[in-house]
């Protein structure tokens, strides 16, 4: 039988398809379940229209089955067949798709979901095979026809010989090779898993013979093998369910198990959007974080379907990394299922549907937060950091989505609240919202920086994470008043008869101050201060970079050399301030130990390491025997 010749490509094409558009060898089985979905869809469809055509809907399957020995897996469909000329025209021309020519000739008022494309999905079976035979009979013919083919070289077609309608093909397996296990592909639990994987919701069974090892005699404890019929998948997608009709176990435990997460999510968001882009979702949020969540190994993305045919498994497209933390599922049938992850980036109608998915996380959250606080409290102290990080990234450009989401700890309310809340709480002529950086909240409480700032009766938000200080960078303002930090060196919060004191108290006593910043030249400036209540010493800073993020940066795995500018504050009313005066007249190499260990207090207090600490402890030591 002579040879015919692919009518539209060539080998170097067929090469191109397998290597390049699937990467995942795996997909071919749902590529040609698909495509059986796909038949008896056409039949189903055709019998309600064709009086004479009798089809029973519980008939209809996709039957698995495979053979070890000689290395074939077979995929047959009762769906309605192929003629020879259909054989020719959809397998003979690479990337020819009858699936979509009969879904375009449908009319618009006939609805039916046409999932494959046979024609580039169908030859994903040469990624895993050597040899492709299909058996097929058109339910407009009696004869079936065998089409077979070894590859881009050609393929051949001959009358053959099939009882009933449908389609049957055969995937002779390639041997296994150093760099990919074949054999897989002929084992029982493996397929059972891809079906579950890729093919769970195709809507009519799946079905293989199974074999389970069950008990024979207890007293000998003897075993034997069964084998039964089983169906692999389980056809209905929850997301596809009227919501009235699934309960609230029903979605937890479907959360738990296809996430394999032990304990049930914080929130459920299922949702259906009819419109230029129609899909189905069914998000949720975790009310823990994953081990792996804060680490470079954690993958986000939602499982895309097209008609209940998974795509891909972790679409990373449908969700900001803001919102990284939500599990779900999308399904369209507005997305094509042979698209690559190279289309799907530029795919509209994915953009659409992500945009589409940010709102409505948002909006659960928000309404989270305005009904339910407790329950949003729990899920900020779990993710509330990556909240805060897609503030600041991407230099902000997503700052007013998040805003009202963020939280921070009150010094008034000794709780979480939200930007929105301390705004509406802030006393009359305050024009700032005040905020303090530390490691801890007692580390702040303790900070001298905030004692002037409570004693006038302020709230402080109070930012433990690494991240706070960038995300309030970032927000700059909120309805108009500006973000002070209350360890920023032009912090003004005197009476004007306060600053000119100081200010005279500063010109008396430049010289002082002049020896002192000699003595410690890494600090920016050296000032006497009235801000300090019962503390004698400070660190403030100058300019956009404040200590708690100079550590942020130090702890980065290289040196960006990002330094906060510092200055060293004194307290003017403290009795250190007279020692500093009465030592600098007298005793100048006293005065500069009082100095050095003066600064080293200062670092301590802001958390900053000392140079030499070996030799701060040896000034101590002399000062105090003295």
């Amino acid at each position: 039988m002579a040879k015919k010749e692919f009518q539209s490509e060539s080998k170097r094409l067929l090469d191109l398809m397998i290597n390049s558009i699937y990467t995942n060898k795996d997909i071919f089985l749902r590529e040609l379940i698909s495509n059986a979905s796909d038949a008896i869809d056409k039949l189903y469809y055709r019998s309600l229209t064709d009086k004479k055509l009798k089809v029973d809907k519980d008939d209809l399957a996709i039957n698995l089955s495979f053979d070890k020995d000689n290395r074939t897996l077979t995929i047959i469909d009762n769906g309605i067949g192929m003629t020879k000329e259909e054989l020719e025209e959809n397998l003979g021309t690479i990337a020819k798709s009858g699936s979509l020519s009969f879904k375009e000739n449908m009319t618009k008022d006939e609805k039916i979901d046409i999932i494959g494309q046979f024609g580039v999905g169908f030859y994903s079976a040469f990624m895993v095979s050597d040899k492709i035979t299909v058996l097929s009979r058109s339910i407009d013919n009696e004869d079936a026809y065998l089409w077979e083919s070894e590859g881009a070289d050609g393929y051949t077609i001959k009358k053959s010989k099939m009882d009933e309608r449908g389609t049957k093909i055969i995937l002779h397996i390639k041997e296994n090779t150093d760099e990919f296990d074949y054999d897989k592909y002929l084992d029982e639990y493996e397929l059972k898993q891809l079906v579950k994987k890729y093919s769970d919701y195709i809507r009519f069974p799946i079905k293989m013979e199974c074999t389970h090892h069950e008990l024979k005699d207890e007293k000998k404890k003897e075993y034997e093998d069964i084998k039964e019929i089983e169906t692999l998948n389980s056809m209905v997608p929850i997301w596809k369910k009227p919501k009235n009709e699934v309960s609230n176990e029903d979605y937890e435990n479907f959360y738990m198990d296809k996430f394999n997460d032990y304990d049930k999510p914080l929130k459920v968001i299922h949702s259906s959007v009819e419109g230029m882009t129609s899909y189905k979702s069914l998000l949720f949020i975790p009310s823990h974080a994953p081990y792996d969540y804060y680490t470079q190994e954690y993958e986000k993305g939602l499982s895309l379907y097209s008609n209940g045919v998974l795509i891909m498994e972790k679409c990373a497209d449908l969700l900001p990394d803001y919102f990284s933390f939500v599990k779900g599922v999308v399904d369209s049938e507005d997305l094509s299922l042979n698209i690559s992850r190279e289309l799907l980036q530029e795919s509209q109608s994915l953009k659409l549907i992500a945009k589409n998915i940010e709102g409505k996380i948002r909006k659960e959250l928000e309404s989270m937060l305005k009904d339910n606080r407790e329950e949003y409290i729990n899920f900020f102290k779990t993710f509330g950091v990556q909240l805060k990080y897609g503030v600041y990234n991407n230099f902000g450009q997503d700052k007013d989505k998040l805003k009202d989401l963020v939280m921070f700890y009150s010094s008034k309310h000794e709780k979480l609240i939200t930007v929105s809340e301390y705004v509406k709480e802030m006393k009359d002529g305050q024009d700032a919202i005040y905020y303090a950086s530390g490691a801890s909240i007692a580390k702040i409480n303790s900070l001298p920086q905030v004692e002037q700032v409570r004693d006038k009766e302020y709230d402080i938000l109070y930012l433990t994470d690494y991240v706070d200080e960038f995300c309030i960078t970032a927000l700059q303002e909120y309805d108009g008043k500006k973000f002070v930090n209350v360890s920023d060196g032009n912090l003004d919060l005197d009476t004007e008869e306060e600053k000119e004191e100081i200010k005279k108290t500063n010109e008396d006593n430049s010289d002082l101050l002049k020896a002192m910043k000699d003595e410690i030249s890494d600090v920016s400036d050296v000032r006497f201060s009235n801000k300090l209540k019962s503390h004698p010493v400070c660190l403030t800073t100058k300019g956009d970079v404040s200590i708690e993020m100079q550590k942020v940066f130090d702890a980065m795995p290289n040196d960006m050399g990002i330094k906060a500018e510092t200055v060293l504050e004194i307290n003017e009313k403290h009795p250190i301030a007279a020692k500093l005066k009465k030592l600098y007249k007298k005793d100048k190499d006293e005065f500069k130990k009082y100095t050095k260990i003066l600064y080293s207090e200062a670092r301590m207090i802001a958390g900053l390491p000392i140079d030499d600490p070996t030799e701060i402890s040896k000034l101590i030591c002399e000062v105090i025997a003295k």
